[in-house]
């Protein structure tokens, strides 16, 4: 068996916040030689009008490690919303990426070969709220990128959970349209 990383992906969910301020940031997680390098590469240099992709920094010019593409999943027009997710919420997934390597989630001697793609959800409605907490934007999405880089590293769900538990769970949209509210 080997410890090479080729591709590992993961998810979370943090909300609990006041409205706008949940994360469900979606990572793909691997070596930068093979397909998660490349993806990197690719999307870095074929930018797309409203969803820009930035690497994750702490400030201008401090680049975190691993590498980390943020790809945002919502088309981007407003200069507020550009600076909430360009400041606030970059420096949040910047500091859970850290907050992995620190835990040991992604190993510390292996920050230069890996990369990450994190596919970033900020509401759009963030641009509407009055006196809009930062501090707690940014715990929020500190906290959901460090559990979906653990999720990808200990391959959450198993298998096994999923099976277990598949008619037991029900996607909150898919209930709320049975029960007319979509």
């Amino acid at each position: 068996m080997t410890d090479r990383i080729v591709l590992r992906t993961g998810e979370a969910l943090v909300a609990g916040g006041p409205p706008g301020t949940a994360a469900e940031p979606e990572v793909v997680i691997g070596e930068l030689d093979g397909p998660v390098g490349t993806a990197i590469a690719t999307l870095t240099g074929d930018q797309v009008k409203g969803h820009s992709r930035v690497f994750a920094l702490l400030n201008t010019d401090i680049m975190v490690r691993p590498v980390t593409l943020c790809v945002s999943k919502v088309t981007v027009d407003d200069p507020k919303y550009t600076n909430i997710l360009m400041g606030t919420v970059q420096f949040a997934i910047a500091n859970g990426v850290l907050d992995a390597v620190r835990e040991g989630i992604l190993p510390k001697d292996r920050v230069n070969d890996l990369g990450i793609v994190c596919s970033v959800w900020l509401a759009p409605s963030i641009v509407d709220v009055v006196d809009l907490d930062h501090k707690i934007l940014f715990d929020i999405h500190r906290k959901a990128m460090t559990t979906a880089i653990r999720k990808a590293m200990t391959n959450e769900p198993s298998i096994d959970w999923l099976l277990e538990n598949q008619e037991k769970i029900v996607h909150k949209y898919y209930q709320m349209g049975l029960d007319g509210k979509i």
